[in-house]
């Protein structure tokens, strides 16, 4: 499966070259790319609010001057930006450790310079991948915590007992009501989660 044609590939090295080459060689494969000569300027980008609006990633050298690509990545880490746009950072051989251990941290993979150019497209192609997956996780729980909003204590106090299990009759009897308002909670209930069973509406909220 090819990454989305919303994908962006976002380089950070501090080499005009460098840029230039990555971004030639993701045109050939059909992705877009934005450069950065620094890890500054897009820490700047990032300040300003921005979010992802559809999959991407991120080439990062690690040494550059000024803010250095494990900066910016611990910065990435504390926005909680590292998982929907997955780094892979660009190292030269001698740091290969260190790009070891942001692996260890959370980077999606590193790649050592010079580099394998159908390789690194592919691993970049993965990593667009599990952004988008991660996107459609973050979206599918926003609506489903803008649904539950939408329910009424006494329907959360159904949602509840329906989710242990437990029948209208014993629900009617907890909560002190008749199995006929049950019913009708319950069925609100489902509507407006958008479920058909109180199987399904379980396994909507594990994901919770």
């Amino acid at each position: 499966m090819q990454p989305a044609t919303d994908a962006t590939v976002f380089i950070v090295d501090d080499d005009a070259s460098v840029r230039e080459a990555l971004a030639w060689l993701l045109r050939s494969r059909h992705l877009l790319s934005e450069g950065f000569p620094g890890a500054e300027e897009f820490d700047a980008m990032l300040e300003q609010g921005w979010q992802p609006s559809g999959p991407c990633c991120l080439l990062l050298d690690v040494r550059m001057p000024g803010m250095s690509g494990l900066a910016l990545f611990d910065k990435l880490v504390e926005r909680q930006l590292a998982q929907v746009m997955p780094v892979i950072f660009l190292s030269g051989h001698a740091d290969v450790p260190t790009a070891v251990t942001m692996v260890k941290r959370g980077a999606f993979d590193f790649c050592e310079k010079p580099f394998s150019d159908n390789a690194l497209v592919d691993r970049v192609e993965q990593a667009l991948r599990r952004s988008g997956d991660v996107l459609q996780e973050r979206q599918e729980q926003h609506l489903l915590q803008a649904r539950l909003t939408e329910l009424t204590e006494r329907e959360r106090d159904v949602m509840r007992l329906v989710v242990e299990g437990l029948p209208n009759k014993l629900i009617a009897d907890q909560l002190d009501i008749s199995v006929r308002t049950v019913e009708v909670h319950r069925a609100r209930v489902f509507d407006k989660m958008d479920v058909k069973s109180a199987v399904e509406l379980a396994n909507m909220l594990r994901r919770l």
